[in-house]
């Protein structure tokens, strides 16, 4: 838990999304799914043999890939082949990206695409709030596209119970807990 002084000052307000950033197997692999099939345009890729943050000596490039918002997806290619493992100890259907299209017409449009270039796609699936399909890219990435299905009106009621919601998952969550613990 963050100390309490730490977070007496009001936060910084974060803009949106910049980037998400995962490991691939292979730069151009990765490319071709991201670029070619789901339309995201390579706009910047850099490359070098220290990390900037650590300064450890690690070769590697890293790629992006933009959405129409600005925002982007992102990759690092270690030169090694390897892609990064999934969490043993969580479901693949956990860990996941979801990608926002415009309308189910697209949705759907993007399923037919993705199924004629050979990836198997789950779905659509009606979340109530939001339709989506899922699929995994050549890294193992969980990855969602879906669309919003509701007025904002009625994402706004959400929101106004979205407290209440977690405060009465987490009472249950401890009773679980609780009762499996004995």
């Amino acid at each position: 838990m963050p100390d309490e002084t730490a977070i007496a000052a009001p936060p910084v307000p974060v803009q949106g999304l910049h980037h998400f950033a995962w490991r691939c197997r292979d730069s151009e692999e990765t490319r071709r799914f991201y670029e070619d099939l789901l339309g995201l345009p390579l706009t910047h890729v850099i490359k070098s043999d220290h990390v900037p943050s650590t300064g450890e000596y690690c070769p590697y490039v890293h790629i992006f890939f933009q959405m129409r918002d600005g925002s982007y997806i992102a990759f690092f290619d270690l030169g090694d082949d390897v892609a990064a493992l999934p969490s043993p100890n969580t479901p693949s259907w956990v860990n996941h990206i979801a990608l926002r299209v415009d309308s189910v017409e697209e949705l759907m449009a993007a399923k037919s695409r993705l199924e004629a270039a050979g990836v198997e796609v789950l779905g659509p699936t009606d979340h109530h709030i939001i339709e989506s399909i899922y699929f995994f890219d050549p890294n193992g990435i969980r990855l969602e596209l879906t669309t919003p299905t509701v007025p904002t009106s009625e994402m706004d009621a959400h929101a106004r119970k979205a407290r209440a919601e977690l405060d009465a998952w987490t009472e249950r969550k401890a009773g679980l807990r609780k009762a499996a613990h004995g």
